[in-house]
């Protein structure tokens, strides 16, 4: 049902959520997530139709021509960064697309369930595990769990925010972290393959192939289908950048669509910002 005091809009609840990307589905329709860092990416990737629009820290600095690892960081607080784009931003000017909000679920200095209760009062339809530790690996991955700050406080979070009736949709990276998510209620399950290649800010060499994106997808699906059929599946990340890296892979997996944050807000602004300033150059005197 619409937003009770507006008639339209967010917050949804999660099985409207649901029925929404269930309906995408049966049309045989891929599913598009799209990040959104300012208020005027949201309204434009929700006039291009995009099913899901989340807010990440990250696409603050994304947007001010930074890396998207800056939103990893110390850089700044992320659920409150978090929390200040969705309100001032684009929550004011979504009109119909449900709008999910990042969250640090491994933030030590959060009651996470308050965080969340505040999360839902603002509008949100749901939520996202941004920053994850997920992507994090090596030896310091190892001190993060060990001193208590690890992915497992991700899955706590969406256990919790499965009973707050809000909507999950997570990044993992591996077929055990899709499996703990599945266990804990998420409703749908992201396989992040690495930091996305090309433009101006994205990786070169610390990228994986295609092939390997397409079996660790796969894999990813897998591990968490065991658990719970109904869970949506979704790409992101590492070569899949444009949409004929998206249709690849959803030709060689059997994942339901895409996320894309730097896919296309990054790489939307970089270059038709670029094009559109050589064609004023362009221009001469009388």
């Amino acid at each position: 049902m619409p937003n009770p005091w507006t008639g339209k809009g967010n917050p949804y609840t999660r099985e409207e959520v649901r029925e929404r990307l269930r309906a995408t589905v049966n049309q045989k329709k891929a599913i598009i997530a799209a990040g959104a860092g300012t208020g005027i990416s949201a309204k434009f990737i929700e006039k291009g139709g995009a099913d899901l629009i989340i807010i990440y820290n990250s696409g603050r600095f994304r947007m001010s021509g930074h890396g998207s690892t800056a939103g990893l960081m110390a850089y700044g607080d992320a659920n409150a960064v978090a929390m200040e784009i969705g309100e001032f931003e684009v929550l004011p000017v979504v009109e119909e697309v449900p709008v999910i909000c990042g969250v640090h679920g491994s933030d030590p200095r959060r009651r996470m369930w308050h965080h969340l209760l505040k999360v839902k009062e603002m509008g949100f339809s749901g939520i996202n595990n941004f920053p994850t530790h997920s992507i994090v690996d090596g030896h310091f991955r190892a001190v993060l769990e060990e001193t208590g700050m690890g992915f497992q406080k991700e899955v706590e979070m969406v256990a919790i925010a499965s009973k707050m009736d809000l909507f999950s949709i997570v990044y993992v990276a591996t077929a055990e972290e899709a499996r703990q998510m599945a266990e804990a209620g998420a409703d749908a399950i992201i396989a992040h393959v690495g930091t996305t290649v090309g433009g101006s800010i994205g990786v070169v060499n610390a990228s994986c192939t295609m092939d390997d994106a397409i079996a660790r997808t796969q894999e990813i699906m897998d591990a968490a289908q065991g658990v719970n059929p109904d869970i949506f599946f979704l790409a992101h990340g590492g070569p899949v950048n444009t949409p004929e890296d998206v249709a690849e892979i959803l030709s060689k997996t059997s994942v339901h669509g895409f996320v894309g944050a730097s896919s296309l807000e990054r790489m939307g602004v970089e270059q038709s910002l670029t094009d559109l300033t050589k064609r004023f150059k362009e221009l001469t005197l009388k």
